[in-house]
């Protein structure tokens, strides 16, 4: 939740095992192959390629030369060796060129495969996703190092003891009524990023204090006082952006960090009963399976489009065994958008969805609240969602989803994107702020469709220019700037894949 008045609507790569450092230069030339004595095949295999650990060297030749009558045939490269990682491991030199096939002659064995390559070189720089991305395409220049130090500051500013019950909260200092509460939704945020920062400490004190904050049904009341001593007025009940991405959180540690780290319980079981809860509280079964923007707040009769994590639910149905029930979240989700998409609205092309809305895809504020509609700082998560199921399960609702607001984002310009726009795409009035919550997301998106390079790379400036995007809320931007740059460096992933 993001105000005192209903509920916030917020969320979230390769995780820490993998290195940060930079690709390495080419590795030397592989040997040449020894002649054989066959026209009827050429050289085998090149030499090995460098290992993976750190700082290994370039790779070798790859697959030896086909046959030829009587002429050679160069083989062809190796896999790339390693740089020196951060951390661990990463991708190195370009291998060496394999070694060239045995000259053709009468009756014989192939010829000898060429030798490795050489040591890689220095760093360089790539723009090509690491694996668990996809085809998803990172800016040119990314660097780690952005997002962690992006995370320090972030730390600095935002957590806090006071209030907390002995752990940690994400506080919220000068956004909410009143000012310094706690919601599920910084909670869920500071635990995705300390996981993918290989912060264990961090991420176990942020869980306890969610602990502290239990509602009848096991859910975090979505907004808590800054005293830490109970809901605020209007904070009673469960948001389910908070609760479903504290669940994926957990579910990353279990793969990050396994066992129970300083928890009564361990990572996978806790991950496991938050999951049952959403599941039993905050997916209406009587609307489709159709997510509901909490636990009581009467179901799913009026949504909010930028709760919908469909990459989140497919390692939900994976980790509790119910991948059929959690597809059909999946599905529902697309199918939602899909409506909302629509001449009436003026969206049909723009991808720009409403902030709350009926299944059927008519705007509608929430009974009892005085939401808004149109596309806001709820709204603009949609892309980042969207492109974590793209890119790492290559959904091609995604993917088309993406390129209609991606067009739109491009066509603005990442500088001038603005925190608030109507439907048909002109400005909602009184929206001037470029905030790291739009912008971060809009870069994210990007990441699926290689045309729009010149919108990630803006995006990603932009993001790693301090003081950054940082203006109005402090705690939602400073929270989507991380997440972003976690995902714009390559190291948010997947894990349970």
């Amino acid at each position: 939740m993001r105000s005192s008045a209903g509920l916030a609507f917020v969320l979230m790569g390769i995780s820490s095992f993998l290195g940060c450092g930079a690709l390495g230069s080419s590795g030397g030339s592989g040997g040449r192959g020894t002649a054989g004595v066959s026209g009827a095949s050429g050289g085998t295999a090149g030499g090995t390629g460098g290992t993976t650990s750190q700082g290994g060297g370039g790779g070798g030749g790859g697959a030896g030369a086909r046959p030829g009558t009587g002429g050679q045939e160069t083989g062809g490269s190796g896999m790339a060796g390693a740089g020196t990682g951060t951390g661990g491991a990463q991708s190195g030199g370009i291998a060496g060129t394999a070694g060239t096939a045995g000259t053709a002659g009468t009756a014989g064995t192939a010829g000898t495969a060429g030798s490795a390559g050489n040591t890689g070189g220095s760093a360089g720089s790539g723009t090509v996703a690491p694996p668990g991305l996809g085809s998803c395409t990172l800016p040119g220049g990314a660097n780690f190092a952005d997002a962690q130090a992006a995370y320090a500051r972030f730390k600095t500013d935002l957590l806090t003891t006071v209030g907390a019950g002995g752990f940690l909260r994400v506080r919220r200092p000068n956004s909410g009524t009143p000012l310094d509460t706690t919601n599920s939704e910084g909670i869920s945020y500071g635990m995705t990023i300390a996981v993918y920062m290989n912060d264990q400490a961090t991420f176990d004190q942020l869980w306890k204090y969610e602990q502290l904050h239990l509602n009848a049904r096991g859910l975090m009341d979505w907004e808590i006082n800054p005293e830490g001593t109970a809901p605020t007025p209007l904070g009673k009940g469960a948001a389910t952006d908070g609760d479903e991405d504290m669940a994926f959180a957990l579910l990353m540690a279990d793969k990050k960090w396994g066992g129970s780290g300083s928890l009564a319980n361990t990572y996978l079981n806790f991950a496991r009963r938050q999951i049952d809860l959403i599941w039993q509280f905050e997916v209406d079964h009587t609307r489709g399976d159709i997510l509901s923007p909490g636990d009581q707040f009467g179901g799913a009769a009026v949504i909010n489009i930028s709760y919908f994590a469909p990459a989140y639910y497919r390692a939900f149905g994976r980790a509790t065994g119910q991948i059929a029930n959690w597809n059909r979240v999946v599905e529902s989700s697309y199918a939602v958008i899909a409506r909302t998409l629509n001449a009436a609205n003026g969206n049909v092309t723009n991808g720009l969805v409403p902030a709350w809305s009926t299944p059927a895809g008519v705007p509608q504020v929430p009974p009892n609240t005085a939401h808004p509609i149109h596309h806001q700082l709820d709204s603009c998560r949609t892309p980042f969602r969207l492109a974590q199921d793209y890119c790492w399960n290559n959904e091609p609702l995604a993917l088309a989803y993406l390129q209609k607001i991606n067009a739109f984002h491009a066509s603005v310009g990442a500088r001038n994107i603005v925190e608030g726009y109507n439907l048909n795409g002109t400005v909602f009035p009184g929206a001037n702020l470029n905030l790291a919550a739009f912008v971060g997301p809009a870069g994210v998106g990007a990441m699926a469709t290689p045309a729009h390079g010149t919108l990630r790379a803006q995006a990603y400036s932009a993001l790693v220019t301090p003081p950054g995007l940082l203006g109005g809320s402090l705690y939602y931007n400073h929270s989507w700037n991380v997440l972003s740059l976690i995902m714009m460096t390559g190291r948010f992933v997947d894990l349970t894949k």
